[in-house]
Parts: structure tokens; C-alpha cells; sequence
């Protein structure tokens, strides 16, 4: 797997199968898994239009996220990334071939989303480690762990907690299959 890179939209790279891609939005940071032939899978609030449009800052306001594949290339657009495998250090990576099915179970599901504790670098680092973790997240937060996607944060409506057990049982499920 690629060490930490940077690049522009006109200079992709050569990420490889299970590289952690950080982009660079004007305000904040999105994080994405790269798949391989072009693809990355990242997650996106569920009420966003089209996929790619992660530029707004609804992204990082929302509670609630889908899992996308989508082109890095789209999800780039004109801001630019780098390749970022920055806990490989600290967290041994799983198994191409395993990141790879855990990523593709999760396509298009559901998943509860927190700016500090459920964030989109959570997410692919949990599908990279089997740990997630995040430079963004605030102390007071746990993250997530393997076997679940689980947060210490407390939901603040029915329909969140809802939300965060079907994230739960979706990864539960992702993770007691391999």
C-alpha cells in the first residue's frame, strides 16, 4: 500500500486497493477508502443530491450518512488528496481482500454519522484496521471499535438511536462474516 502522497485533481497518483485517501475540502477534511480501477467507497449525508457534491458543509453537520462507491475523481472534483495510511504505525492493516468485502457489504447502507465521534475517517479506518479511529475526534469520544461501529455519543432523538443500532447490527454482521 502507497505511503502518504499528495496530489492534485490533474495529478491523481497511483493509490492502491485499501489506501486512505484524505481530501482536502475548503473548510474541513473528508476521508475515503480507496477500492481500486478508480473507485474509492466513503460515506455521505443521506439527504445530500447528487453522490459527489461533498463540497457543501452539510456533510459534516449531518446525523446520518450513506455508504457510497463513487469515482475519486467525482468525490475529488477540483479540491485536492493525498494518500494517507497515517496509522499504519500504530495499527496493523487488514488483509487487501478483506477490506476489500467488508467495503462492498457496506455499499449503499444506512450509517449513523457524528463530526466527533462517527466520522467519515472513522468509518474507513475501521474498515482499513478494524479500528476506528480519527485525529478529529474530541476526548470525550470513544470512536468505534471492532466487531461493531459503535459510539459513546448518546443519540439525541428516537430515529438517531434507531439509526445507530442498524449501523450496529449492519457492521456486526460485516464483521462476524470474516
Amino acid at each position: 500500500m502507497a505511503a502518504i502522497q499528495s496530489f492534485g485533481a490533474t495529478h491523481p497518483g497511483d493509490p492502491e486497493p485499501g489506501d486512505l485517501i484524505e481530501i482536502f475540502r475548503p473548510a474541513y477534511q473528508h476521508w475515503a477508502l480507496y477500492l481500486g480501477d478508480g473507485y474509492i467507497i466513503n460515506v455521505t449525508p443521506v439527504d445530500e443530491g447528487p453522490p459527489a457534491t461533498l463540497a457543501s458543509a452539510k456533510s459534516v453537520f449531518s446525523r446520518k450518512a450513506r455508504v457510497r462507491m463513487q469515482l475519486l475523481k467525482d468525490v475529488v472534483g477540483n479540491d485536492t488528496y493525498h494518500i494517507n495510511n497515517k496509522y499504519d504505525g500504530t495499527y496493523a492493516p487488514l488483509p487487501v481482500e478483506e477490506i476489500i468485502q467488508r467495503a462492498e457489504y457496506l455499499i449503499d447502507q444506512e450509517v449513523s454519522y457524528d463530526l466527533l465521534g462517527n466520522n467519515c475517517e472513522h468509518f474507513v479506518t475501521l474498515l482499513r484496521y478494524g479500528e476506528g479511529v480519527s485525529d478529529q475526534k474530541s476526548p470525550k469520544y470513544n470512536g468505534f471499535s471492532a466487531p461493531g461501529y459503535i459510539s459513546s455519543a448518546r443519540p439525541k432523538s428516537k430515529n438517531s438511536f434507531a439509526v445507530q443500532r442498524k449501523t450496529i447490527s449492519l457492521l456486526q454482521k460485516c464483521f462476524l462474516m470474516f
